[in-house]
């Protein structure tokens, strides 16, 4: 299919991005790496009267270490994230995680801004930013505003920005020295869309999990925090017993739907095995 008529707009600042977008409000779409939105326009799932390709905005790149924590700017393509020695050093999570978002080539396009703002439920950016504790800047008329990533997804594609806004970018807190990053996902074939996934951080002190981190995609509409099962393993070290009582646990936490391919009740099945690995990852890397 063909993508219907649209006007196109190419502008190098911030201000005229914002500028048009208070004036176009819902008719107007924002185009970054255009990795889903050039795929919605071809099937007719999006018809915008403007699109507004920021790829000229200078402001919206980078990746930088500041002074209490890192910075990812909203036009960071996937593979600069995979590649980074300074996201390798602050948010080692990330890079597990990189590999997984489809193929290199998507990668090397798509942005860390476009799949946040999309808030695909199985996209790994979000689950990895909630488990991070990361901040979203978002920038609109009245000026720029902070929103945690736990509070920003709110449902099926849809967040806590605005239509008049647009994410500038992200800043994830430097973590203690004894935290350790798991990441684990499980798809059809690799590139594919995970039919479940897991983002997990602790501090190991001692063999013991303390303020761990557990959150799934691909699970519901939104990521979504297992907090029974973390208070579960908290102050405890790595057993099978353990692993056992986590899965009885997760049943209240996670409520999936079936889909094309696997049944409700496979997907459970998938989020305790990979909950358990995640949790012996934590604690063979302490």
């Amino acid at each position: 299919m063909k993508a219907p008529s649209f006007d196109y707009v190419k502008p190098d600042s911030l201000d005229d991005v914002l500028a048009l977008l208070a004036q176009h409000g819902d008719d107007a779409r924002i185009l970054a790496g255009g990795q889903t939105l050039l795929a919605t326009l071809n099937m007719r799932l999006s018809e915008p009267e403007l699109l507004i390709d920021i790829n000229a905005v200078e402001a919206l790149k980078g990746i930088e270490a500041k002074d209490d924590h890192l910075w990812i700017g909203a036009l960071v393509r996937h593979s600069q994230i995979e590649d980074s020695p300074v996201v390798a050093q602050h948010a080692p999570l990330l890079m597990q995680a990189a590999p997984h978002v489809g193929h290199r080539a998507i990668r090397n396009q798509g942005t860390f801004g476009g799949s946040i703002a999309f808030a695909d439920p199985a996209a790994e950016w979000p689950v990895c930013t909630v488990a991070l504790d990361a901040v979203f800047h978002l920038a609109g008329s009245q000026g720029v505003r902070k929103v945690p990533a736990a509070e920003f997804f709110l449902d099926l594609y849809t967040t806590e920005m605005a239509s008049d806004e647009m994410l500038i970018g992200c800043e994830i807190p430097f973590s203690p020295p004894d935290t350790k990053y798991a990441f684990q996902e499980l798809a059809r074939r690799h590139g594919d869309y995970a039919i479940v996934g897991v983002a997990a951080t602790a501090q190991m002190r001692g063999g013991a999990f303390n303020n761990a981190r557990l959150v799934f995609l691909g699970m519901g509409n939104t990521p979504i925090r297992a907090l029974d099962v973390e208070q579960l393993v908290e102050g405890k070290a790595f057993s099978d017993d353990l692993v056992s009582q986590a899965k009885q646990a997760l049943v209240g936490v996670l409520q999936p739907s079936a889909d094309l391919y696997s049944s409700a009740n496979t997907k459970m099945h998938l989020a305790g095995v990979l909950m358990g690995r995640v949790l012996k990852q934590l604690a063979e890397s302490a």
